[in-house]
């Protein structure tokens, strides 16, 4: 056996095994090896298991990190993001600290409106370069593939610029993007007061030319689940909106997802579970019965407690209800302008632990295996088992309860993605602690 790359002697290494997601009592089983090690040839591990079994696999090109005193876990998948986009909302935040609601603000113009009209404006390049940046950060916390969504063009050519732009950056940078569309995140204001217009646009236009864009293949680095997305709440889309919508996009072969629950429950998350969904996002005001309807149909729970974090307010999502629900669930940044501006999964984690009554086990399964299997790429990446690709982070903690125990600074030293240690662009670590790891 060749190896290229072995790390070892970690005091905790949290294999997750499995391809499938984890839900109920398993949803914290990290299957945690103690003195681990993990074996990587090109692009893909090719053993795990006790240090000095695998170090007696070692030869002199073996290149070597030692993660001795620290934990090594499968690189963070971040279920729901909006990573691309242009411009900011920061005079939005300001208003929101001196009252204004989210909905009033959309309706004085701002919003995702705001963010549509900057997207717009902006040349592929001018919105590839700002969102690269993002995905530097996020790599450096840990993630190692994310979900993108559109949703800030709402119309064709736009919504399609915005599918270049995943593309483009996925071809160029180390995290692997999932994409997904969401021409229907809010109805654009040239549609003011025509919803069923915007509505029938996205069904007979939108949906076939986003198809006929992934039949002729693409610039993703491994084939791609291609999805749809629909934010059905109010300000947004209606029940009888978002069924005709997803109902053409299951036709057309797109996956599911939803925006579920966020302000207000209008029956999305039982939608999800009658059309089988991938996943239902969100979910601050699911009920119980809704929960048990997502568990029947296997839908992933993808909690978003950074949303509710950067609006101020109380009213996270109950993820030890879905726990007990036999929901599996996951999390995701919801990367976005508007309400949550974060490229840190460990912070993430440490929310979702605090307010969303998730353990630090079960928040980390929720980062990793749950959160590939609602992107349909558990079989890829999610957990440290042979075949599957060498996504691996080394963070300088002792113990895996400290990703949600601290908070503030960045807790990963080394992420590898696809077996190459990827170089820091920038670090909360001090230049000591970096330098000092053996590879």
């Amino acid at each position: 056996m060749s190896i290229d790359l072995l790390i070892h002697s970690a005091a905790q290494l949290l294999s997750l095994t499995g391809d499938a997601p984890k839900r109920g009592a398993a949803q914290g089983d990290l299957a945690i090896l103690r003195d681990g090690a993990v074996a990587i040839s090109g692009e893909h591990i090719v053993a795990v298991g006790d240090t000095l079994d695998l170090l007696a696999l070692a030869d002199a090109r073996t290149r070597q990190i030692d993660a001795r005193g620290k934990i090594v876990l499968p690189g963070f998948v971040d279920a729901h993001t909006h990573a691309v986009f242009a411009g900011d909302r920061a005079n939005e935040f300001e208003m929101r600290l001196q009252g204004a609601s989210y909905l009033q603000i959309q309706k004085q113009g701002g919003g995702i409106m705001s963010t549509v009209r900057a997207t717009r404006a902006a040349s592929l390049d001018d919105l590839i370069a700002p969102s690269r940046a993002r995905l530097d950060a996020m790599i450096a916390h840990g993630t190692t593939t994310a979900e993108v969504k559109t949703g800030y063009g709402l119309d064709t050519a736009n919504e399609i610029k915005m599918l270049d732009a995943i593309a483009a950056l996925d071809a160029e940078h180390s995290i692997d993007l999932i994409p997904t569309f969401l021409g229907a995140h809010v109805v654009p204001e040239e549609f003011k007061g025509r919803a069923e217009e915007y509505v029938s646009l996205v069904i007979e236009e939108m949906l076939p030319a986003v198809r006929r864009m992934k039949d002729k293949g693409g610039r993703m680095k491994e084939p791609s689940p291609l999805f749809c997305d629909v934010f059905c709440d109010d300000g947004a889309f209606t029940l009888d909106q978002t069924r005709r919508i997803l109902t053409r996009a299951k036709e057309l072969g797109f996956g599911l997802r939803l925006h579920a629950d966020e302000f207000a429950n209008l029956g999305a998350a039982a939608l999800a579970a009658e059309l089988g969904a991938a996943s239902a996002d969100h979910l601050m005001v699911t009920r119980r019965e809704e929960m048990r309807a997502m568990a029947q149909a296997n839908v992933v729970a993808v909690l978003l407690p950074g949303t509710t974090f950067g609006l101020g307010k109380t009213n996270f999502a109950d993820g030890r209800a879905f726990v007990e629900e036999n929901v599996a669930v996951a999390l995701g940044s919801d990367l976005n302008p508007g309400t949550a501006w974060c490229e840190s999964m460990p912070f993430i984690i440490a929310l979702a632990c605090r307010y969303e009554k998730l353990t630090p086990a079960q928040a980390i399964v929720a980062a990793t295996i749950n959160a590939a299997a609602s992107l349909g790429i558990a079989a890829r990446v999610g957990s440290l088992e042979p075949g599957k690709l060498a996504d691996i982070i080394v963070a300088n903690v002792p113990d895996y309860r400290h990703l949600a125990y601290r908070f503030g600074a960045n807790p990963v030293e080394t992420v590898i993605k696809r077996g190459r240690v990827i170089p820091p662009k920038s670090s909360s670590l001090p230049l000591d602690a970096r330098s000092s790891q053996a590879i």
